[in-house]
């Protein structure tokens, strides 16, 4: 399992070597391709690569500056296919549908009104 952030940078390498293939690619490409709320700085990104190389997720045949020659490992291809895509929507729930929360809601609040009225009840005549 990888982070958020390491999973984008992925994103776009296996757009780019989709074939398996080494290609060339800078670092302000992939820091233009991220989505804005997750940019980084150029050190950030060699420091991804890195931690990616380690992993055996990407192949790095050299770097210069910031412009490196890698491919996706086969094993990069099979964490990005593995992994669900987050969904942020939430499924409804499967069992239920609104007359049974309606039905729930109008018991709860009937049970506790009649709770009330016969704790005020007992309590009143106590006296």
């Amino acid at each position: 399992m990888i982070d958020t952030k390491s999973k984008l940078v992925l994103q776009i390498l296996a757009k780019e070597c989709n074939d398996g293939s080494y290609k060339i690619i800078e670092i302000p490409d992939i820091i233009m391709s991220l989505p804005r709320h997750f940019r980084l700085d150029s050190d950030s990104v060699r420091h991804i690569l890195t931690h990616l190389e380690r992993q055996d997720i990407i192949s790095v045949k050299y770097d210069d500056d910031d412009v490196y020659c890698l491919a996706v490992l086969p094993y990069g291809f099979e964490i990005l296919e593995s992994e669900k895509p987050i969904s942020l929507k939430k499924d409804k729930p499967k069992n239920w549908n609104y007359w049974g929360i309606l039905l729930y809601f109008l018991a709860a609040f009937f049970g506790s009104a009649i709770g009330s009225s016969l704790w005020a009840f007992i309590f009143s005549n106590l006296k």
